[in-house]
């Protein structure tokens, strides 16, 4: 946090009740920790853990790594891995899917050469 120029009065913290599954105990208990760096207006919310403490610890650091990222310019792991993942979810063009399906067929048509004469259907 020193390396980033952050400090604790830059900060506002919050206890706040969590959210999801969990039942009475995560009603009663404010375990969620809401963080705010005022002179970059960053949120981090963080409610990974039961304990109050350790969510502290894990906002700070999540805090560190946004503002890493901004500095930087670069991505975060997690973000690449997000946009690795929207990048396989995502539907394939018209053209690229005929590609993939003749290729296929091309395929399927040479292992039915590779059958027994008697064999192919």
């Amino acid at each position: 946090m020193a390396g980033l120029g952050i400090t604790e009065d830059t900060l506002t913290e919050k206890f706040i009740q969590g959210s999801g599954s969990g039942g009475q105990k995560i009603n009663k208990t404010a375990s969620c920790v809401y963080l705010k760096h005022t002179p970059s207006g960053i949120e981090v919310k963080c409610q990974q853990q039961r304990s109050r403490e350790l969510n502290r610890f894990l906002a700070r650091r999540e805090l560190c790594e946004r503002l890493e990222e901004i500095r930087d310019g670069k991505k975060s792991a997690k973000q690449q891995a997000r946009e690795k993942i929207r990048r396989q979810k995502r539907r394939r063009s018209r053209r690229a899917k005929n590609r993939m399906l003749d290729n296929k067929s091309k395929h399927a048509e040479k292992k039915n050469l590779r059958k027994p004469p008697g064999k192919n259907d």
